[in-house]
């Protein structure tokens, strides 16, 4: 990655309460989400790890996938003390650059990131009107 950061697709090595922890106290979208919700979603998806020199975890990212047709990005943060070092833009770069996962039609949600990842080619939709979504309760 860079500055001795790594990136990991173990989940054993995942920091499971640090992202707990983040996800439900910290981030906008993630507010209140359980431990359990957490481990649950983690068991059930392509997650990435971003760890600095001594191994320490200090970001993270998920996608759910089915590696023929479509990709979500979610969940993805650099902890604070690891932030201003361009460690987020090398994960999505990591992330969508994935053989596994290239030529994939993607979608994310973000309320404020926009920039960041329109450097990857990530756009507002073409037809917003022909996007529907079911909401419901958190978790």
């Amino acid at each position: 990655m860079k500055n001795g950061f790594t990136i990991s697709t173990d989940k054993n090595k995942l920091d499971v309460s640090a992202i707990h922890d983040y996800l439900s106290n910290r981030s906008y979208w993630g507010q209140g989400r359980t431990i359990e919700a957490v481990r649950k979603s983690i068991d059930n998806s392509l997650c990435f790890g971003v760890y600095d020199k001594e191994d320490h975890f200090a970001g993270f990212a998920r996608v759910i996938t089915d590696y023929t047709v479509f990709a979500y990005l979610l969940d993805l943060f650099i902890l604070e003390c690891h932030r201003k070092r361009g460690l987020g833009k090398c994960l999505v770069d990591y992330i969508v650059n994935i053989e596994a996962l290239k030529n994939l039609r993607w979608r994310l949600d973000t309320k404020d990131a926009h920039g960041l990842y329109r450097k990857f080619g990530f756009r507002e939709p073409a037809f917003p009107e022909k996007i529907m979504e079911k909401s419901r309760t958190k978790v």
